[in-house]
């Protein structure tokens, strides 16, 4: 058997990694960039992705991304990470995540995030090992990649690169998510407020049947809008995290929203997002994680008995 090597991205691998996706999801990955070599060279040309792949001969059978939304962004995502059916037990894919996790040291990043799918447990599983902190879930996210008729739920999961700290504004954290509040700041700090916003107040993007919303504050107007949006919209929004917290939970819970943790905002200076959710279908999840599986279990609790109340 003909050792695994790992090593960095050639544009002459477009080709065989475009078929290793394929292989390993078929038709249903859901970034079309997989799919088309010329996109996944443009990629690695703009210094988007910084892939690495894991090579046994003249056959590529892993490869993982670190993915930045600019070529100047301090702040990557651990990404488009796929390893072949007949090499799976080597690890491959937390060693691939491992070297790039010191690549992104080397480029100048302060935090890196994962997305890891909850069909099956080995990227939550990758993750910790990998040391990232889960900070929030996001309900039925994606079209499920592995053929299931249910969309695919994901916990987020975040790392720090050289002590850098993504603090949390100061506050008093409302007692429905003091704990896991508490276990961020923690985790990543705890600093004077919000960072400076960058961008349009309210942007607003379709993904599938999803509607996401990137908001930088609540007001009145914008609240009484959002409670006359369709309840049987699956509705994403991610809020920046303030000192008012406390009275846009309340706010937003009012009018069927539940709070599902947090995601760093990448494009605002290194700040966090609140996310909430309504709209999706409450089920039951098995996660890796103890802290996730409790934030699940309390949106299933809320969802269930009518503690978010109707519209």
């Amino acid at each position: 058997m003909e050792s695994l090597v790992l090593r960095n991205y050639r544009d002459s691998d477009a080709v065989a990694v475009s078929e290793l996706f394929r292989e390993v999801y078929g038709d249903r990955y859901l970034k079309i960039d997989v799919y088309l070599p010329c996109l996944i060279n443009q990629n690695h040309a703009d210094k988007r992705w910084h892939s690495l792949v894991a090579v046994e001969g003249e056959r590529i059978r892993g490869h993982a991304t670190l993915y930045r939304q600019s070529e100047k962004a301090h702040d990557a995502e651990l990404a488009l990470s796929a390893v072949h059916p007949d090499t799976r037990g080597q690890n491959i894919a937390t060693r691939l995540g491992e070297q790039l996790l010191t690549h992104a040291q080397a480029l100048g990043c302060r935090s890196v995030s994962i997305k890891q799918v909850t069909h099956h447990p080995y990227t939550q599983r990758m993750a910790l090992n990998l040391g990232f902190h889960n900070t929030g879930l996001l309900p039925d996210y994606v079209r499920s990649p592995f053929g299931c008729k249910m969309p695919e739920s994901i916990v987020v999961g975040v790392r720090a690169i050289d002590g850098y700290q993504r603090p949390l504004p100061a506050q008093v954290w409302p007692p429905s998510c003091r704990t896991f509040m508490h276990r961020l700041a923690d985790v990543f700090g705890v600093g004077a407020g919000a960072t400076r916003w960058r961008g349009a107040s309210v942007q607003v993007e379709q993904h599938g049947n999803r509607h996401e919303m990137l908001l930088e504050k609540l007001d009145p107007e914008l609240l009484s809008q959002l409670r006359a949006l369709p309840r049987h919209w699956l509705i994403s929004i991610h809020l920046q995290l303030s000192r008012h917290f406390a009275g846009d939970l309340h706010s937003l819970n009012a009018i069927g929203f539940a709070f599902t943790g947090l995601a760093p905002a990448h494009d605002n200076c290194g700040g966090w997002l609140a996310l909430f959710h309504r709209g999706y279908r409450p089920r039951k999840l098995a996660l890796h994680c103890p802290h996730m599986q409790t934030l699940h279990d309390q949106i299933r609790r809320q969802i269930g008995s009518g503690d978010l109340p109707p519209v």
